[in-house]
């Protein structure tokens, strides 16, 4: 059976970080609009699947962590150990609060939600097969496509056996397996590394390239990767996994490393964090002639296809970061313009990362590599979080650092990079002076408070102008 549901202003197909931004915003500027989502509750991957639930595993970790350290602040703790089924609650009780307030949103700003998965089915109109195997037809003057992606599994992986899983599959891990094969150093790969590790698992971290989190500045991969060796992560860098093979109680995994020697391990679990896929295969995209890269959309700045009336954000799209606070920026951006506003595009040195790890890593601008590489004549300046006052108050024996790079002419700061506690905190100030395209001088002359991590912002930006003052 099928059923029109109306005429719409604006529809958007996916739920995640795009398109329930997308959604709110455009009905607060007075859109009729209607999402399509297939999970129950809207949220995508990464209220559901990523972000969200990741980050609640991270904490706990970090709970356990300074539980096992609670002697270093005058506390006795006699035992700490992690109760997995009360941690999977406790991530649980986090996800559905984060996602039955985006539902409150949405119902407090006039969207229509409709469950189930949509597909073009026309210029202006999308398909919608809900559970019950109906179908639902909805026109609308304006389409926004937010499908997100999914974990990439590799084709030479047997992904049927239970010992070769995804994140996906991590976040639902009923135990603490003894030994694990984490395969990918980006952040997925490096937060899962850092949170069974802390649940006690033994971890061998495995990378292609010849570094950890490689889109981060070299400096701070190789303070992470000293403080993974610290905590007991076995790093395997310039390394490829040839082969893995389940067998009756785990998977047997041959890697060979760029010097040609090769290790076997026994493992009880790989878990394989290599990157994401856009999900726009069953879209039926090329039925209005829009064309992928990939399964990648090609957009606009203002986030069209070549159809000017359907519009892309987020994971799908080609040549962005898939990361969530660029989807919803991508979101507004898209309402925005199809109300006839005006849009600034995203600029993508402008974009910050954050990985969740222990310690975390932060990031926005450029890297030392990159500046150079782009033609700037650089000067760069470090401050160790362990000089600063607040650093002996969190912890014993802090790791990490900030780093900004700036234009040796100008004094512009062309890059932030931190690692340490609270780094994916810490990193909004570097994007709002970047944003603000201030200066070295600028951001010395700003008072921060004492005793706080944040110090070390300002510490790293004497360092460019004179002289870092604790150190």
């Amino acid at each position: 059976m099928v059923e029109k549901i109306g005429s719409f202003d604006v529809a958007i197909i996916g739920g995640g970080p795009g398109g329930y931004v997308a959604a709110i915003r455009a009905g607060q500027l007075g859109l009729n609009t209607v999402l399509i989502e297939k999970d129950p509750l809207p949220g995508g991957t990464c209220l559901h699947r990523g972000c969200i639930p990741t980050k609640a595993l991270l904490q706990s970790a970090h709970v356990l962590d300074t539980a096992r350290e609670s002697s270093y602040f005058g506390i006795k703790i006699p035992q700490a150990e992690v109760d997995v089924p009360a941690v999977l609650s406790f991530q649980k009780r986090v996800v559905t609060k984060n996602a039955k307030g985006v539902q409150f949103l949405l119902k407090k700003n006039g969207i229509t939600t409709v469950h189930g998965i949509g597909r073009l089915d026309g210029l202006n109109t999308i398909r919608v097969v809900t559970d019950e195997s109906t179908e639902k037809l909805i026109e609308a003057k304006h389409i926004i496509i937010a499908t997100g992606s999914v974990p990439t599994k590799p084709g030479f992986l047997d992904f049927s056996s239970p010992y070769i899983i995804t994140s996906d599959e991590a976040l639902r891990l009923d135990h603490v397996p003894s030994k694990v094969v984490v395969l990918g150093a980006g952040a997925v790969g490096s937060e899962f590394a850092s949170i069974l590790r802390s649940f006690g698992s033994e971890v061998i971290l495995v990378e292609m390239l010849d570094r950890l989190l490689p889109v981060e500045d070299q400096e701070c991969s190789e303070e992470l990767m000293r403080a993974f060796k610290k905590r007991g992560i076995e790093s395997r860098v310039s390394t490829r996994l040839e082969k893995a093979t389940p067998t009756d109680s785990g998977v047997q995994i041959l890697l060979k490393s760029e010097d040609g020697k090769e290790e076997t391990i026994d493992a009880d679990l790989l878990l394989c964090a290599v990157g994401r896929k856009p999900v726009t295969d069953s879209l039926k995209l090329d039925q209005v002639g829009i064309k992928t890269d990939r399964g990648f959309i090609p957009v606009q700045p203002n986030q069209s296809t070549s159809r000017p009336h359907i519009y892309a954000i987020g994971d799908i799209v080609l040549g962005t970061a898939q990361l969530a606070h660029v989807a919803s920026a991508e979101g507004v951006i898209a309402v925005e313009s199809i109300h006839g506003m005006h849009t600034q595009p995203i600029r993508n040195d402008r974009v910050p990362n954050a990985t969740y790890c222990h310690p975390e890593v932060a990031s926005v601008g450029l890297t030392e590599q990159a500046a150079k590489e782009a033609g700037h004549d650089t000067k760069v300046s470090k401050f160790p979080l362990a000089a600063l006052g607040k650093a002996g108050i969190i912890g014993k024996g802090i790791p990490g650092f900030f780093k900004i790079v700036a234009d040796a002419k100008y004094g512009e700061i062309l890059g932030v990079h931190i690692i340490g506690p609270h780094a994916t905190d810490l990193i909004s100030e570097g994007c709002a002076i970047l944003g603000l395209e201030g200066t070295a001088e600028d951001l010395a002359h700003v008072i921060h408070p004492h005793p706080t991590l944040g110090e070390g912002m300002m510490e790293a930006a004497h360092g460019l102008v004179g002289g870092a003052i604790h150190m």
